[in-house]
């Protein structure tokens, strides 16, 4: 016999599971999909649970937007073009569901490379230790010099690559983001952290002409940031740090001189949740109004997923 006492289970109040409030129910449940579905049907048959019911309900949002032509803004980490998503994006811009675009430097060179060359990305563990990483000749020369128009022409960063692509008639310009933001008259803005991108170690970069061009591009995005009461709509895709960073500051700006910009919506999408986006992004900007989102998964899948999903009628 046991010195210790225990409790007596036999005193237990139970009640019927039929009167009890359940969270999950066969009729939220997925239903199995075919060949031959559509992505309405698709999108129709996933659970109405969890991430799945929140993209639903963040496709409605950007679906709203859109049609009260709020503005959409995307900031795109360098990863989403590495990994090939500039059709997908320029795609959407045509179809009206971009309103602003902001990049970093690395994402604004990569997308320069694509239009004049076909490639980008180089092996930095191969090239590091050959003390070459960088050092391409013609993207420096050319991106610096296309840098040098901005402040000229009294242009942000990113109107004046997107103009000079189409100028020099890049042959890869069809998949060009910055190209096809200037032909549809979308901003494209870009946001340069001094000495983080390639083209700042070559002897031809301009600190002071980037500087001023960069700087019209947050303000350039500030505006837009200013329109985004009641109902606008801005995803993070990609970027840890600095672009969340940017956002947040524009954002306190226009608070200041608008007050009130309130009551919008965004999203980070990401391979890993961090807490720099989620915070500046997904939580600060939405506490007072409006609903913050965040989804994980690869941007190779979630992007196409997304996109495929917004153009549902």
């Amino acid at each position: 016999m046991s010195k210790y006492q225990a409790i007596d289970l036999s005193r237990i109040k139970t009640y019927s599971v039929t009167k009890r409030k359940s969270k999950t129910e066969i009729g939220k449940f997925a239903k199995v999909s075919k060949p031959t579905d559509s992505i309405s049907t698709f999108r129709n048959k996933l659970p109405k649970y969890l991430k799945a019911e929140e993209l639903d309900q963040f496709v409605k949002i950007i679906q709203n937007a859109r049609k009260r032509n709020k503005p959409i803004i995307f900031m795109l980490g360098a990863h989403v073009i590495k990994c090939g998503l500039s059709p997908v994006i320029i795609d959407l811009m045509k179809h009206g569901f971009i309103s602003l675009i902001a990049l970093n430097g690395a994402g604004a060179i990569h997308d320069f490379e694509i239009a004049k060359w076909g490639v980008t990305s180089e092996d930095v563990d191969e090239s590091i230790r050959k003390g070459v990483f960088g050092m391409a000749k013609e993207t420096a020369e050319l991106f610096n010099r296309a840098s040098l128009l901005a402040p000229r022409e009294d242009m942000g960063l990113g109107e004046a690559l997107g103009k000079s692509l189409l100028k020099d008639k890049s042959p890869y310009s069809k998949y060009s983001i910055l190209a096809w933001a200037y032909r549809l008259n979308i901003p494209v803005t870009v946001h340069i952290g001094f000495g983080t991108d390639i083209v700042h170690q070559h002897p031809n970069f301009d600190a002071g002409s980037t500087g001023k061009a960069t700087f019209r591009d947050f303000k350039i995005l500030a505006n837009m940031v200013a329109k985004l009461n009641n109902g606008g709509v801005v995803l993070n895709i990609g970027s840890a740090v600095f672009l969340p960073e940017v956002f947040l500051k524009a954002l306190s700006v226009t608070r200041n001189i608008k007050k009130k910009v309130d009551n919008f919506y965004t999203a980070n999408f990401d391979m890993i949740q961090h807490y720099r986006p989620n915070v500046n992004v997904v939580l600060r900007p939405t506490q007072n109004k409006g609903k913050g989102f965040s989804f994980t998964g690869h941007h190779e899948i979630m992007i196409p997923l997304l996109a495929w999903m917004l153009k549902i009628k």
